[in-house]
């Protein structure tokens, strides 16, 4: 896969550099003097192309018409999508995935500006903080078809309400399933009959509702205290 990055900072040059390692095809735009040599010291040389990524003949040229994905990861919502807009309408770049800097500005990230992708990078890390406020000593491991679903781990604490009761009766229904429990070191694969016991590790994959019950089921039965108090 050939992935064409507009953008040298730090998100930038951090995926180019995960993709190169992973043996994609990679050719990065910046036209910014002060972050070309910084560039040149972390990437190979073939990767980097000078340019403004807003300019189609500075697209075509980096290889437009022969990239899969065109990534607008620039610190400028303009011209991340004007990036994408160009890609799409002038090169029909299959799919184009562009950063959103300003939170205010996300309801134009969309199909009119030709982004397939918009990633928040304010509410995504939101959402994480909150997810980790709400669902205590749950672990999410990875996101699936673009967050709706999380594959996550969590262990059982004693006194989980959740501990004795078979899975099929937990209320689960199609918004989490519990794809393995982990048992003094041997992992099984549950049934719909199968109990936890305190200590389990499982591993589910569960939509954000899913997740929510599921940290209900088996959340501490004593919250944390702060000063003697409960929190």
């Amino acid at each position: 896969m050939f992935v064409l990055i507009a953008g040298g900072g730090r998100t930038g040059t951090r995926l180019a550099s995960l993709l190169v390692n992973q043996n994609y095809k990679v050719r990065l735009i910046e036209h910014r003097r002060e972050l070309l040599t910084h560039l040149h010291q972390e990437l190979p040389t073939e990767v980097i192309y000078e340019g403004n990524a807003v300019d189609p003949s500075v697209l075509e040229a980096a290889g437009i018409r022969e990239a899969h994905v065109l990534a607008a990861v620039t610190s400028e919502d303009a011209t991340n999508l004007a990036a994408c807009f160009l890609a799409k309408t002038m090169f029909e770049a299959p799919r184009t995935i562009a950063r959103v800097n300003n939170p205010v500005n996300a309801w134009l990230f969309n199909e009119k500006f030709q982004v397939d992708v918009a990633l928040n990078s304010a509410d995504v890390l939101a959402h994480l903080i909150q997810e980790e406020m709400s669902l205590g000593d749950m672990m999410t491991l990875f996101k699936i078809r673009r967050g709706h679903y999380s594959v996550v781990e969590e262990k059982v604490p004693e006194g989980a309400k959740g501990i004795g009761v078979e899975l099929k009766d937990m209320g689960l229904a199609e918004h989490c399933v519990i794809a393995a429990i982990i048992r003094d070191g041997i992992m099984t694969l549950p049934r719909g009959d199968s109990t936890l016991h305190a200590f389990d590790e499982i591993i589910a994959v569960a939509s954000p509702e899913g997740a929510k019950r599921l940290a209900e089921l088996l959340a501490h039965p004593v919250y944390p205290v702060r000063n003697g108090k409960k929190a």
